[in-house]
């Protein structure tokens, strides 16, 4: 069983501390925390850091904290830009990167982002087979749909070889489909609930073994709020989860509560598949990642 800690990342306009990031992230590695993760929201009222420079800060604090990001939306990426950014990222960091991905879903505007939203999937594959390519090849020529390149060279490669771990987020049967055939890993989503999860897992499982795959780790975002007040706990949460999706509502894909019910919540999610708990407080990052370490991690481990 393996544990992360999400990044700070919400932070109003000329309110970032960098001595508190920089404690934040060191005290998570001292208390080992596997891997610290952000999101990638790029448009919204949320005062919301962009996830590349987050991570490329962290990397400069830390010498062992694993860094990703859960999920890029890649869609709204041109993949040359995209694979320069994470393996200069996979250098600075020396091979600490993790990289999820999504097609983010319809719904979105993408007239922001100089594209029509047709064939999302088509160019999220495409993207992908791109920065691989560009990753890997001394030199790429690529005829595809959406992007041409020719006797192109992209260097440095990735620290690691042949690059940074590739997650797969999203949750529906061509999504997993997808995942087992191109990921290198599964991220269920913060906004699944542990039962929706333990069913995308049992569906993965299954193509998994279609494809032959035994090497493939899964991986949960959980929304969590730690309190002695187990009733003050679940409103937190709630106001949380309001603030980052806008609506009421959504406290039940949440883990909060008590110490207790906090591990009865977090060996649930683990039970249903995750090798990999991603701790996401929705509120005091801080003191709930201290909690989580004492009075959580050693009762699921």
């Amino acid at each position: 069983m393996r544990f992360a800690i999400s990044l700070p990342q919400f932070v109003a306009d000329g309110e970032f501390d960098p001595g508190g990031f920089r404690s934040y992230v060191r005290r998570a590695e001292e208390l080992g925390y596997e891997s610290g993760w952000t999101q990638e929201q790029v448009l919204g009222t949320m005062p919301h850091l962009d996830p590349l420079a987050t991570m490329t800060y962290a990397a400069a604090c830390t010498e062992r904290l694993r860094l990703g990001c859960a999920v890029f939306v890649t869609p709204l990426h041109t993949p040359v830009h995209l694979a320069k950014s994470l393996s200069s990222l996979d250098q600075l960091s020396r091979g600490r990167l993790e990289v999820g991905i999504g097609t983010g879903g319809q719904g979105r505007m993408f007239s922001a982002f100089g594209i029509d939203g047709e064939g999302l999937v088509s160019r999220f594959n495409e993207g992908l087979r791109l920065v691989r390519e560009l990753w890997t090849q001394p030199e790429v020529t690529f005829a595809g749909r959406f992007w041409q390149l020719e006797n192109a060279a992209m260097e440095p490669k990735p620290f690691q070889k042949p690059g940074p771990p590739v997650w797969f987020g999203g949750g529906h049967p061509n999504a997993l489909r997808r995942a087992a055939r191109f990921g290198d890993g599964f991220f269920g989503a913060g906004s699944a609930t542990t039962a929706r999860f333990a069913e995308q897992v049992r569906l993965l499982r299954e193509i998994l073994a279609e494809e032959n795959r035994t090497d493939f780790p899964i991986a949960k975002r959980v929304y969590v709020h730690l309190d002695d007040d187990g009733e003050r706990a679940r409103a937190a949460v709630a106001d949380g989860l309001e603030q980052i999706y806008g609506k009421r509502g959504l406290e039940g894909v949440a883990v909060a509560g008590t110490p207790e019910e906090c591990v009865r919540g977090i060996r649930e999610v683990a039970e249903a598949g995750a090798e990999l708990i991603l701790f996401t407080p929705v509120t005091d990052q801080r003191r709930q990642m201290e909690r989580l370490a004492a009075e959580v991690v050693p009762q699921v481990s």
